[in-house]
């Protein structure tokens, strides 16, 4: 159970904590829509098997999902699973895991039925074509049974998703039981086995609302802990930290807690570049696909379709000549605008609105119209605040939309994270199939016994929400063979228990051996907090990494130089102290970003070309090299000899244009 929020503030940390001892068959680190599908799936697979959950946070409220959506983004329907691999494809510049996205794509909407079943209520089409919301939709019956859902593209459908997250994770908690559950505990690092070469044996992590460090043994894990946020300098800084769109929470823990026990990763040059209603960050796919509004430049002109940007298109062929322009693309033409002195780029609400009140009737205006608002007040509700602010109302005034900071992710329109095993099907090649004792276990890292899911899974985006829980729960189903393969496996962990404690605790242990030493306790030559290097390593991205500050470009010599602010960020990081569980729950968030980040940095190094024009650009190798680049970038770091590789990996092509 989740302990409650301490109401006088935060905890003092103290240098000797309590340490629990655990061990279990399943570990999953996580909460989010991923972890919940695992959680949910795992006990039907391995009823007798003991089963630990983790989650840094609260489950009702953990994850991408956290303050609800207004769509399911991937629901298959009566599309089919190839429709969907070409999609994906398309839209991340070709290459992509097919395996993956195909075996996805076949067990997706199971997610989607189940969330029904829980109560999610979803919007469905009348029989005289009446979009249904909410309890309404009801009396159309449920999607398995055959109704129909309100698309607002190909493969989205409206809900209202306002306790979508609380609605998965009940069902999750209610599966796996109460005692199965740790919330409000931060797993930090994963332990390999002390006997047997690349095998996954544990996992050490902390408490963030009491001083307990927990050691947990397994023989199987799942680690999806989202994506990576903060790792660049948002455009809004005033509020708090900084504006986000992705959960702030997400500090790369998948990728970094995974790679440095020696995991593949695979195309973590790939990052997505949302485009969202300026300062708000409010969620813009809506306004598109539902409200069908259009984006104009400063020039008040639909740039989108002009002869300068259908000429731009055609040098990122057969994407930018595509029927549906590829996400980084979309982007790439709204900062070509800019960069022509043609901005700011504004999306047409006045207009799309005005078309939308002539084709229903007043009554369904009046519900659309709401939806507008509610769109942001399940999602983003700064939007909201900000056109109140603002005194924007949107049938009367449009509002700018601008690309925000960059964030890795797997599971959005983004691609990065581990490379895993695909289906053990006879279509699948076998340079994509991961075995251990000759057996094949889909979605396994290369580090026998370590699976992922969700943001975790790399190369495989467009996941979103259901793709995830369904991912979640594929992985459930491989992790319940692989312990019963290995019922035998005996974890042994080579550090004792006091050097993963002063692993864990250093921070706190440093602080509190210097802390007397200067009478303003954040400065003091023996150490540094967290907030400061938080506030480096976004300077450094921001400015050298293609952030915002150069319009999303880098170049080999800027590389170069955050290359080297990171070696030292990584050095200085055995200085960071903490004087209470938030700062020391923060600490270990940016050791995680800074990681995450230089593998970031050193895939784009790497691949000498410009894959993804809009999300970033190497200005010493402008536009696409097919010739030479037309496959994945995967790297690995080596734990013992602490050094990195980074390789080429083949691109196969499984589904036909």
């Amino acid at each position: 159970m989740a302990l409650p929020n301490k109401p006088l503030g935060e905890l003092k940390a103290v240098r000797d904590p309590e340490v629990e001892e655990r061990e279990v068959d399943i570990l999953i680190v996580g909460g989010g829509m991923a972890a919940c599908g695992t959680a949910f799936e795992q006990k039907k697979w391995s009823p007798d098997a003991k089963i630990l959950l983790c989650d840094k946070a609260a489950m009702e409220r953990s994850g991408a999902v956290a303050q609800g959506l207004s769509a399911i983004n991937t629901y298959i329907g009566e599309n089919t699973p190839d429709d969907y691999v070409r999609m994906v494809r398309n839209d991340l510049m070709g290459i992509v895991r097919e395996d993956l996205i195909f075996d996805l794509g076949c067990f997706v909407d199971d997610s989607v039925f189940l969330f029904e079943e829980w109560g999610l209520p979803m919007w469905k089409l009348s029989d005289d074509g009446k979009k249904m919301d909410g309890k309404k939709g009801l009396k159309m019956g449920t999607l398995k049974e055959g109704a129909t859902p309100v698309r607002t593209g190909k493969w989205q459908i409206m809900i209202n998703g306002e306790s979508y997250k609380r609605i998965v994770a009940e069902a999750a908690k209610l599966a796996l039981g109460d005692d199965n559950i740790l919330e409000r505990v931060f797993i930090v690092e994963l332990l390999l086995d002390a006997n047997e070469e690349n095998r996954i044996a544990g996992a050490v992590g902390f408490s963030v609302r009491e001083n307990k460090v927990y050691i947990i043994k397994c023989n199987t894990m799942m680690v999806a802990c989202g994506g990576a946020v903060n790792i660049y300098q948002p455009r809004s800084v005033g509020e708090g930290k900084g504006r986000a769109w992705y959960p702030v929470w997400n500090a790369g823990s998948t990728y970094t807690m995974c790679m440095k026990v020696g995991a593949e990763l695979t195309m973590m040059e790939n990052r997505f570049t949302p485009s969202r209603y300026k300062d708000g960050y409010g969620p813009v796919g809506a306004w598109f696909l539902l409200f069908k509004a259009k984006t104009l430049n400063g020039l008040g002109e639909g740039y989108v379709g002009s002869e300068a940007a259908q000429a731009e298109l055609q040098k990122y062929a057969p994407y930018g000549t595509a029927a549906i322009t590829p996400t980084c693309l979309r982007n790439h033409l709204m900062i070509f605008e800019m960069k022509e002195g043609r901005g700011p780029i504004m999306m047409d609400t006045v207009t799309a609105l005005k078309d939308l009140g002539a084709s229903v009737s007043k009554k369904e205006f009046k519900a659309l119209e709401s939806e507008a608002w509610e769109n942001f007040l399940d999602m983003t509700c700064g939007q909201a605040n900000l056109w109140c602010g603002t005194n924007t109302e949107p049938d009367k005034k449009n509002s700018e939309i601008m690309p925000t900071e960059p964030y890795l992710l797997g599971s959005h329109s983004g691609c990065c994270g581990l490379w895993t095993s695909g289906p053990d099907y006879d279509w699948v090649p076998e340079e994509y199939k991961i075995r251990y004792k000759d057996k094949v276990y889909n979605r396994m890292t290369t580090v026998n016994g370590l699976f992922t899911s969700g943001d975790g899974v790399g190369a495989s985006g467009h996941k979103f929400s259901s793709g995830s829980h369904a991912e979640g729960r594929m992985c459930a189903k491989s992790m319940a063979r692989f312990v019963r393969d290995n019922a035998d496996f005996k974890p042994t962990i080579s550090q004792s228990n006091e050097e993963l404690v002063d692993l864990v605790y250093k921070p706190v242990r440093l602080f509190l051996e210097h802390c007397d030493y200067t009478t303003a306790i954040d400065i003091n030559p023996e150490y540094l907090k967290p907030e400061g290097m938080m506030y480096r390593l976004m300077k450094a991205t921001h400015e050298y990494g293609a952030g915002t500050a150069t319009y999303y470009q880098t170049s080999t010599k800027s590389l170069e130089m955050v290359m080297d602010m990171l070696q030292m960020m990584r050095e200085d990081c055995e200085k960071l102290a903490a004087g209470d569980l938030h700062e020391l729950m923060r600490a270990w968030e940016i050791e995680h970003r800074i990681w995450t980040v230089e593998s970031h940095l050193r895939h784009i190094q790497f691949r000498k070309e410009t894959r993804y024009p809009g999300f970033y650009y190497q200005a010493d190798y402008p536009g696409q090299d097919d010739e030479n680049w037309f496959c994945f970038v995967n790297s690995k770091y080596d734990p013992k000899a602490k050094e990195w590789d980074i390789f080429k990996k083949d691109y196969i092509k499984i589904i036909p244009d």
